[in-house]
This record gives structure tokens, sequence and C-alpha cells, in this order.
């Protein structure tokens, strides 16, 4: 499935060549972490990764249903579970016990430079999609505020035109 991805899916998103990255690393990392009897590695960077995807599907569904409101609610609950989990749990949990923590216990071998090499790839491309979802945060919140300040200017020349209305009827009354 991962070499028909490579080989048969269209270049459509913006990160694809970070996609492959990411699954490839991603695939060589739970499969060592389990041949090596890395378990626990391979579960918590699994576990740390499902944490925001539970979030990312439905956000989509619900964009393609169109339904706005629903949509940017769940996306900001997925970028505060991404950015919590990738930027902060992942580094001081994950990467710290595999980069420091194990020096202490073990001497580095093939699989601890591997390892962590893979998990450091990782972290990388966390760093670079929360610099995605940051800016589309911005960007959605700006968007929100230009739309806000149309409503309001709609509003302010409506109550305009009413009191041009009203003035017009006033003179002409008076005139009358």
């Amino acid at each position: 499935m991962f070499v028909q991805c490579i080989f048969c899916c269209p270049l459509s998103h913006q990160d694809f060549k970070e996609q492959i990255v990411h699954h490839a690393a991603t695939i060589f990392l739970i499969s060592f972490s389990y041949c090596a009897n890395y378990i626990r590695i391979g579960t918590l960077v699994l576990v740390i990764h499902d944490a925001s995807d539970c979030f990312l599907e439905p956000t989509k569904i619900f964009n393609y249903m169109k339904w706005k409101k629903t949509c940017d609610s769940l996306f900001m609950i997925f970028a505060a579970v991404f950015l919590i989990s990738r930027l902060i749990i992942f580094p001081y949990t994950v990467l710290y016990n595999t980069y420091y923590y194990s020096m202490e216990i073990f001497q580095p071998f093939f699989g601890y430079y591997f390892v962590n090499a893979l998990l450091i790839t990782l972290q990388l491309l966390h760093i670079f999609w929360s610099c995605l979802i940051i800016h589309m945060m911005v960007f959605a919140y700006l968007n929100h505020l230009s739309l806000l300040q149309k409503r309001k200017d709609a509003r302010s020349d409506t109550e305009e035109s009413d009191r041009t209305r009203q003035t017009l009827k006033s003179r002409k009354v008076e005139q009358a």
C-alpha cells in the first residue's frame, strides 16, 4: 500500500513529500522497535500520533459536509492536541528518554543511532506541520475578523441609509 501510494498518488498535497518521509520513518521506527525489543518506544510513538489524528478525520468529514462552525471547532481542538502532543509530550518523553536517559543505562550501538535519527526526523516534521497549522489558525482568525468587520460595515451602512430615508421623509413632511 505504501509503495502504491508513492508511485500512483497524485502530488495534490503541498506536503506530499513530507508525508512520504513521515510514513517511511514511522514504518521503519515501529518495525525496528518491535524487532529490537523497543516495544515501549514504538507504542509511545503510536499513542502520541493517534492522540491528534482522532480529531483530524472528523474535521475533514465536516469540512466536506460544509459544516463550517463544527469544522472550525474541531480543527481548533485538533490543533491544540497536535501542538501539545507533538511539540511538548513527544520531545520531553520519547526523545529525552531515548536520546539522553538510555545513554545512562546502555552503551550506544547501531539501534540507538538509528532509532534516534528516525525520532528526530519525526520531530522535524512535527515542527514543519506545526508551522503550517499555526499559519492556518492565524489565517482563519484574520478571516473571521474581516468577516466580522464586513458585517459591522454592512450594519452601519444599513443604519446610515435608514437615517437618510428618515431625514428625507421628515424634510418632505416639513415642506408639505
